[in-house]
């Protein structure tokens, strides 16, 4: 590929063709940040003691297991609980302890990473939590440890982060092909939901050993969980090797288990160079396969892995193109820790005056705002020298931090044979314009956050380590056997902010419409468990029959019998028959 293009904060223009108003300084959103970043990041309140807080404790909760009141608050902030029970434990144990406890007392028990999470896998926005405790893993099963062999492994406890994780890979010479753009994500956390980066081989491509292109999920080559041990009539720790049936289930559980420790397969470190352009035209980038100019197929043709990160009514994107790059191109920046878009992590003035508008219900600011944002985008990465980065792998691809505008995202996997990856973005990208377009027409604006579009693999086991690799049940990644060709995931991602007028109004449109068009030999669809997802017109989640119908179905169709999504939940109630790790919504989804 040719040296890139500087950015040019001046391309960014509205959808009609204005100007936008100029970003917000350096100094400004610097000044900005000091006042602000409070706000954006979460802290929760502190754990309230048993003995301080006001609410009776859980009747005879085991002694010497840390136990208090704390609130617990999801990423976006539209899932908040006050006060919840939680207790820290200790070692794996402790937690085998607390699910005895909670089956004999009638509680449930559900395992709480850092939060960073919109569904209600956790716990469904306002359910009763009178006999609920929460059990925070981030305090002391945090441990990483890499282990010798061929691939070389590592062992993780559930509650370390992607942090701790990728910082021990990286000073043992590994890493992964490819993580999430946020570390501060428990283990356990992205394991639930089939977590992922973006990535797949360009032709010349060789996968290394221990690498795979599909989720997080797939790397796991053993796990440890807490499960109903009949014969002993309790709860036990029990390990399942990537070789035994049951385990596809408990490799994307949703919250329906209790998993303490993971042991994945790592790649050799690598060398990545990203990119940042910020000068490709939405249209012509998101265009119909076949129209003239460069499209997004083109650039993961050449390398394999991509992010795009658009704001409606806004006429160019940021696009992050990634390449291996074993040695340092000489125009390239190198940088040796993450989160190097300093300008993308805190909340500027600018952001924290719009949301204030968006609470009031004042959305007409909405294209000026967005072309604002592309516009700091742009000036960011300019001001910062990061438009052409390279270092270990870690360092180019996490770049989302928790100080970072909270925002509401749904989100869809759309399986489809990589030749057809330019028509999935371009159908997707001229409904959405033609939706908002329809919404501006009548002077609603539902949608101020970008959209974001990543592509992986399927979760193929031939990428795993060991022969007779089982695949993850539920994972939105995992192959379909009836249509082999398959071999790529689109995940289509549509933000706005939390409480946007009309954005009830919106999504259940775009996400009927997607459900609806990627079907038949073309492709199909599946949710980002993490994301949001089930859209009616009172918000995400909360179409039933969508949860109960075409949901599950997803995991269904084109497998085989005993090998699908009621094989996953029947596993999952085999080892929690008592359904102490649910919750109100998960007894729908899964029950």
């Amino acid at each position: 590929m040719s040296a890139p293009t500087a950015p040019d904060p001046g391309s960014a223009r509205s959808a009609e063709g204005s100007t936008p108003t100029e970003g917000p300084s350096r100094r400004g959103v610097l000044a900005g940040a000091a006042a602000l970043a409070a706000a954006a990041a979460w802290t929760p309140l502190g754990l309230v003691s048993a003995a301080q807080a006001a609410t009776p404790a859980p009747p005879g909760f085991p002694a010497g297991i840390p136990l208090g009141l704390q609130q617990y608050k999801n990423w976006s902030g539209e899932i908040v609980i006050d006060d919840v029970w939680t207790a820290v434990p200790a070692t794996p144990q402790d937690v085998v302890t607390i699910a005895n406890w909670a089956r004999a007392n009638g509680y449930r028990v559900r395992a709480r990473g850092m939060s960073h999470n919109w569904s209600p896998v956790l716990q469904p926005k306002g359910s009763s939590v009178a006999k609920v405790v929460f059990v925070d893993l981030t305090k002391n099963l945090t441990a990483v440890t890499v282990n010798a062999g061929n691939p070389a492994t590592v062992t993780a406890q559930a509650g370390a982060t992607v942090d701790k994780l990728l910082n021990t890979l990286e000073a043992a010479g590994r890493g992964l092909i490819a993580t999430t753009a946020p570390g501060a994500l428990s283990i356990g956390g992205i394991l639930a939901i089939g977590a992922h980066g973006s990535g797949i081989p360009t032709s010349g491509e060789t996968r290394p050993t221990g690498g795979t292109y599909g989720t997080l999920s797939n790397l796991v080559l053993s796990l440890t969980a807490v499960v109903w041990d009949a014969g002993a009539g309790a709860y036990v720790l029990k390990t399942f090797a990537r070789t035994d049936p049951d385990i596809g289930a408990f490799l994307v559980h949703l919250g329906r288990a209790f998993v303490t420790e993971v042991t994945l397969q790592t790649n050799a470190n690598q060398r990545l160079r990203c990119q940042s352009f910020y000068h490709d035209q939405i249209g012509t980038l998101m265009g119909p396969p076949g129209s003239s100019g460069k499209k997004l197929a083109d650039y993961i043709r050449d390398t394999g892995r991509i992010e795009l990160i658009w704001f409606p009514f806004t006429t160019v994107p940021w696009l992050k193109v990634w390449s291996v790059a074993p040695s340092k191109p000489w125009v390239s920046t190198t940088v040796n820790g993450p989160y190097n878009y300093t300008f993308a992590n805190f909340v500027t003035e600018d952001q924290a005056n719009f949301v204030a508008q968006v609470v009031t219900g004042n959305v007409s600011g909405t294209p000026t705002f967005t072309n604002g944002e592309m516009a700091v985008a742009g000036s960011g990465l300019i001001a910062t020298w990061t438009w052409d980065i390279w270092g270990w792998s870690k360092n180019t691809q996490l770049f989302v931090e928790p100080t970072t505008l909270r925002i509401h995202e749904g989100g869809w996997a759309v399986l489809c044979r990589r030749t057809d990856v330019q028509r999935v973005v371009s159908e997707f990208y001229t409904k959405y314009t033609q939706l908002i377009g329809a919404f501006q027409g009548n002077g609603q604006y539902p949608c101020n956050s970008p959209i974001e579009i990543r592509v992986t693999g399927v979760d193929r086991p031939d990428e795993v380590a060991v022969a007779g690799a089982v695949v993850p049940q539920l994972s939105a990644a995992r192959p379909r056997p009836d249509h082999p060709e398959w071999d790529t995931v689109v995940w289509l991602d549509v933000a706005t902010l939390p409480g946007t007028p009309a954005a009830n109004d919106f999504y259940p449109q775009i996400d009927a419409w997607i459900w609806a068009n990627y079907t038949g030999s073309y492709a199909c669809v599946r949710p980002e468990w993490s994301k949001g997802w089930a859209y009616s017109t009172s918000g995400p989640w909360t179409d039933m029959g969508a949860v109960t119908g075409r949901i599950s179905d997803a995991f269904r169709t084109g497998q085989a019998v005993g090998d699908n999504f009621d094989a996953a939940r029947a596993t999952l109630n085999r080892y929690d028959p008592a359904r102490v790790f649910s919750n109100p919504f998960l007894d729908v989804l899964l029950p």
